[in-house]
């Protein structure tokens, strides 16, 4: 009966162990895969967030990180330089520049050389103040000459203390009595077409002025007028040695004669107005 139950050629199997061989008769589950490893395929290192891996420099060896660091360190170095080499290029003339110009002009040429300077070629200090005169001629008939009005003053005091002065106030007089030394020479001869333009508008602008002032009391009518520059030094600070001269200096132009197109509306010759009608 056995030997018919196990057929010819019967297999002899070990005997069953009794909880370990069917826990492995069962097939694993998915859990349970990735939980156990393959003795052939070791498990992936794990990730450790306190220590990052290295990237970067830090990722180098230590001597390639020396070189690196020395290497950054020339450059710094060399930027800095000539960072401040060209500042003191382009900055007004001071102590270092004037100890050491030939050797910023030798880093500087021919290679940076800049057409420009920092904030001004040669920053001023002078004050320099307009002033004025009129020829007149009175309600009366008569003709006089006027005293010096101090029209940069007159700016200056309604610019003090006021929060928002006007841009006529701070520049109408300043930018017109620039051009006009910009377009002229020493002898106060015109350079081309835009002397004459900035001599007309001086003068156009005077007169506007004088008649605000009433020169030469009401009802008075300006002839001719005469503009002057008074400039004066600006002192030294306390702990310069610097010693600048305190007289002022003048430069008067000659006298305009006032057409009436030099003249605003309303402030024009009656006379004239009258002859021309």
């Amino acid at each position: 009966m056995d030997a018919y139950d196990e057929g010819s050629n019967p297999r002899h199997e070990p005997p069953d162990e009794p909880e370990t061989a069917a826990a492995d008769s069962h097939p694993p589950n998915d859990r349970e895969t990735l939980a156990a490893p393959s003795p052939h395929h070791p498990p992936p290192p794990q990730y450790d967030p306190a220590s990052p891996p290295s990237t970067g420099i830090a990722a180098l060896s230590l001597r390639y990180q020396i070189a690196v660091a020395l290497a950054l360190a020339v450059v710094a170095v060399a930027v800095c330089v000539h960072l401040g080499t060209m500042f003191l290029h382009v900055a007004p003339s001071n102590t270092v520049t004037k100890q050491h110009g030939q050797a910023i002009d030798e880093w500087v040429y021919p290679e940076f050389e800049q057409n420009w300077k920092l904030f001004a070629p040669n920053p001023l200090q002078q004050n320099i103040a307009v002033q004025v005169r009129a020829e007149v001629r009175a309600a009366d008939g008569g003709i006089r000459t006027t005293r010096w009005y101090d029209l940069s003053a007159r700016d200056g005091a309604a610019i003090d203390g006021n929060l928002l002065p006007s841009h006529t106030q701070q520049n109408a007089l300043r930018r017109a009595w620039d051009f006009y030394v910009g377009t002229r020479d020493n002898e106060n001869r015109p350079d081309g077409l835009r002397g004459a333009l900035a001599e007309r508008y001086l003068r156009r602008l005077v007169v506007l002025r004088l008649d605000r002032e009433q020169a030469g009391g009401r009802g008075a009518v300006v002839q001719q007028v005469q503009v002057r520059s008074r400039t004066t030094n600006v002192p030294p600070p306390d702990w310069s040695t610097e010693q600048v001269s305190d007289k002022p200096v003048f430069r008067e132009l000659p006298w305009w004669p006032v057409t009436e197109a030099d003249r605003a509306a309303g402030t024009r010759d009656a006379g004239t107005e009258a002859g021309a009608r």
